[in-house]
């Protein structure tokens, strides 16, 4: 398939951006100077900064498929490290989306391919919530609540990292967002799991023992 629209569209996208502010790519050549982390959906419907109303340059964003935080991810890990460590990042948002269809495929019972991997995450988070989720009988209800819990999870996952222990152990201010996005109406909820220090998170996962 040609795709030469799409580079006329980007043609079209810089000519506007001149327009309005002739200096807009001099800027943003020159400075990356992001305040937020944004790790979220891979899923097209939910772009990062345009649903929170920020220019390109803004926010440092890494997406995959249902928003996870995987200790082993050396992706997600190396994009951590260099948002708090080089850019100086303050604030990270874990935000996921109902309607996630990386949600559906954990919960369906077939096989979907390679993915299956990926999602056996999630399927853990069924796991260890179960009696919550079985508690639910309607099937949107519970599908939303998963996408919450995913969120959750997540949020205690990126704060188990020895990027965010470190961080906070050199006295970084770090606070970590737990977010969810509605299709619906596009409205961003604060599921209230924001992280600030060890002391928000199990001891089992402290590193460094005098840290409150």
């Amino acid at each position: 398939m040609n795709l030469d629209h799409l580079i006329e569209s980007n043609r079209v996208w810089a000519r506007q951006q001149i327009a309005l502010n002739p200096s807009f790519f001099d800027e943003l050549r020159n400075q990356h100077a992001p305040k937020y982390l944004w790790i979220g959906c891979s899923d097209a419907r939910v772009p990062a900064t345009q649903i929170v109303d920020m220019a390109p340059g803004e926010m440092f964003v890494h997406r995959n498929v249902a928003n996870q935080v995987i200790h082993t991810d050396i992706n997600c890990l190396s994009v951590i490290q260099f948002g708090i460590e080089q850019l100086g990042i303050k604030d990270v948002i874990i935000c996921g989306h109902y309607g996630c269809g990386g949600i559906r495929g954990a919960m369906a019972n077939k096989p979907l391919g390679l993915i299956d991997n990926w999602l056996r995450h999630v399927r853990d988070t069924i796991s260890k919530y179960s009696s919550e989720i079985d508690s639910i009988d309607d099937p949107q209800l519970k599908e939303d609540r998963i996408c919450e819990l995913n969120v959750v999870e997540q949020v205690q996952n990126i704060c188990h990292t020895t990027i965010l222990q470190d961080a906070w152990a050199r006295g970084v201010d770090l606070t970590v967002h737990g977010w969810i996005y509605g299709l619906d109406n596009g409205h961003i909820k604060d599921l209230n799991v924001t992280v600030t220090s060890p002391a928000d998170i199990n001891a089992v996962y402290r590193m460094y023992k005098h840290l409150p």
